[in-house]
């Protein structure tokens, strides 16, 4: 990639094409375990901070994977990306080469914290009040408690009648006012500068979890369909139709005497185009 290119890999678009970005950022080589500990090393011993660039740019792909599986909270994926990108920016500079772990292994505690943080804040804002009667509720129970503060049984009620609605909304609706947010991980410190911080966890490997070992196999089989689908691009009209009726299409599978019926040959003509294309297939795929 140009340079150009890669300062906008950095800048997830909040309009336009999110694929177009996606699409970008994987198409960034990823780095070998040796090339990764060079640029780690570089980092760390002279500052260097094209090396802090490679290693971040290289690892894009994976915030965008983890930030695929927050998209139930129903927040823009482009910012749940921005902020991942913000996470793997702290890794990279807090990365101990010498320790024996993946970039990857170690920046997933920090891309998934910077996630949360920003689900946390936006989420609460949101399930506070999800339908109009809720946040007229919410708006007119601000105004009662500044006269009454904590409510009592009594005013529970005296607040349900003035406001027309029953005591158990009443209740429910203080009990979202006044809970308080919790800080997802106190190991997470936003302060940069405090060198302090040290988690020994954040080097642990999740062995039920590898990112890497997932976005490689989702990899391997988007450029395995590629294939595929330029192989039988190259087959004649009634070899693809025996291929994809005998082993692509769902359902019930095609057999022999079917495709035979079809074509009005026999079936043993039918097995023989089968295997000259199966030939053809994997002689393209190899």
């Amino acid at each position: 990639m140009t340079a150009h290119s890669e300062s906008m890999a950095l800048m997830v678009p909040r309009t336009g094409s999110l694929e177009a970005y996606i699409s970008s950022v994987n198409s960034i080589p990823m780095l070998s375990a040796e090339e990764e500990k060079s640029l780690a090393e570089r980092l760390q011993q002279n500052g260097d901070l094209q090396a802090a660039r490679q290693l971040i740019m290289s690892h894009l792909r994976f915030v965008v994977h983890v930030a695929r599986s927050y998209q139930g909270y129903g927040l823009p994926q482009a910012d749940l990306i921005q902020e991942g990108n913000i996470g793997l920016m702290k890794a990279v500079k807090r990365f101990d080469p010498t320790v024996g772990v993946r970039l990857v292994s170690f920046a997933v505690h920090w891309i998934k914290a910077e996630i949360h943080e920003y689900v946390l804040r936006n989420w609460r804002i949101v399930k506070v009040a999800t339908t109009k009667a809720q946040r007229k509720l919410f708006f007119n129970l601000r105004k009662a408690k500044k006269r009454l503060g904590w409510f009592t049984h009594d005013e529970v009620n005296t607040v349900a009648r003035e406001l027309g609605v029953s005591s158990s909304e009443v209740l429910e609706m203080e009990s979202r006012m006044s809970a308080h947010d919790a800080a997802f991980d106190a190991g997470v410190d936003d302060n940069d500068d405090n060198e302090t911080v040290f988690a020994p966890s954040q080097y642990l490997e999740d062995k039920s979890s590898d990112v890497a070992a997932t976005v490689e196999a989702e990899d391997w089989e988007a450029q395995a369909n590629r294939r595929l689908s330029h192989a039988l691009a190259s087959l004649d009209e009634r070899s693809q139709a025996i291929i994809r009726a005998r082993w692509l299409d769902d359902g019930n599978k095609a057999t022999l005497h079917d495709l035979a019926e079809t074509f009005q040959v026999s079936a043993e003509r039918i097995r023989q185009l089968e295997a000259n294309a199966m030939k053809k297939l994997r002689s393209a795929m190899q």
